[in-house]
């Protein structure tokens, strides 16, 4: 015979039926709950549903005949990466990992995309960025600043998945409400828990994500928002003169991803109408997605390849909107220094304080 178990909806332990009060009970939190109010809570539980988040696919289309006349494909002997580029593109060295690519041949095997972002920025705007970038890093050694130090600098076309979506969304939250008083000799506090209930439907529109293992997603996601208004019907006339990356994780395996940043995003939205409270932690969000599509694009970045001590660092700038990101190398005797001297000045401050304390 299967046993009937409730979980406490203020600290999720297991609660159980207290013959004295004749109401159910937590050991664990010693809340009370009335059988009907703690049944109507279970009843809301089942209810709620589970996400269905399916997707229809009319990412990218067929090449025309002709189309792909004039364009090659280059090979990372490395990172094994397949770079796109017209016929006349001299591609010496791996945007990714900065080592030797060789040409394959004619282009062929992959969709055409959708749409382009085209560059807007140039290769000084991306050296100017990252001279910006420089500024004020004060631990960061005074060599690496050189421009001569640039080892590459390559403008790259990113293959981007966007996903268009209608999301239906339940989201529950645990809610908690504190109150703190003194009365006497005593202080005390109180907290009420909640459960809030929010629901409604969120229209998404080219939701991003990027068709390539060779950039990191962090890196890709850092320098967005890219803006749409600039996208224009593919061309292969936008790819004279820089690289495209070839995807490699079509649109069915970057739908997780997808899903993921449109979950982030409908709990965030949700979240910021539940107020008055003093926590607010979701517990469950359940979505269905209607209308999802997927359409194929590429994105403008500039990949700028620097070297330090035998280490590599590559930084990425929106060609689009001039955003730079990327990490730096530590000057560790300046980082010393400045530890010393940081240290120094606590242990004054210290000291100070313990004569303050001494004098009074």
């Amino acid at each position: 015979m299967a046993e009937m178990q409730y979980k406490c909806p203020c600290c999720g332990g297991q609660i159980e039926f207290d013959s004295a009060t004749q109401n159910m009970k937590c050991p664990f939190c010693d809340t009370e709950y009335e059988v009907d109010t703690l049944k109507s809570y279970d009843d809301v539980l089942n209810q709620e549903a589970k996400d269905d988040m399916r997707w229809e696919n009319e990412a990218g289309s067929e090449w025309s005949e002709g189309e792909t006349d004039g364009m090659r494909v280059y090979v990372c002997n490395s990172c094994g990466g397949e770079i796109v580029a017209d016929e006349t593109t001299a591609a010496t060295a791996c945007p990714f990992c900065d080592n030797p690519v060789v040409m394959m041949g004619q282009f062929t095997g992959a969709l055409k995309p959708d749409f382009v972002i085209p560059f807007k920025l140039d290769k000084e705007a991306a050296k100017k960025a990252l001279k910006k970038h420089y500024e004020g890093k004060r631990l960061l050694p005074k060599v690496f600043k050189s421009e001569n130090h640039i080892d590459e600098i390559k403008g790259v076309y990113v293959p981007f998945w966007l996903f268009d979506a209608d999301a239906d969304a339940n989201v529950r939250y645990k809610a908690t409400r504190v109150r703190m008083w003194t009365s006497g000799n005593y202080d005390y506090t109180e907290t009420s828990f909640f459960s809030v209930l929010r629901a409604g439907s969120i229209g998404f529109q080219r939701v991003p994500v990027d068709g390539s293992t060779k950039v990191a997603d962090d890196l890709m996601e850092s320098i967005e928002p890219f803006d749409f208004k600039d996208a224009v019907d593919f061309q292969t006339a936008y790819l004279s003169g820089y690289l495209a990356d070839k995807y490699d994780v079509d649109s069915a395996q970057s739908l997780e991803r997808a899903n993921d940043r449109i979950k982030r995003s409908t709990e965030e939205a949700f979240a910021s109408t539940v107020q008055g409270y003093t926590t607010v932690v979701p517990e469950h969000t359940g979505i269905k997605l209607q209308n999802g599509k997927a359409k194929y694009a590429l994105y403008p970045v500039w990949l700028l390849n620097t070297t330090w001590q035998g280490k590599k660092y590559t930084f990425a700038m929106n060609g689009q909107t001039g955003k730079l990101v990327g990490d730096l190398p530590l000057d560790k005797g300046a980082y010393k220094k400045w530890l010393f001297g940081l240290t120094g000045l606590l242990g004054a401050a210290a000291f100070g304080i313990s004569y303050l304390m001494w004098l009074l």
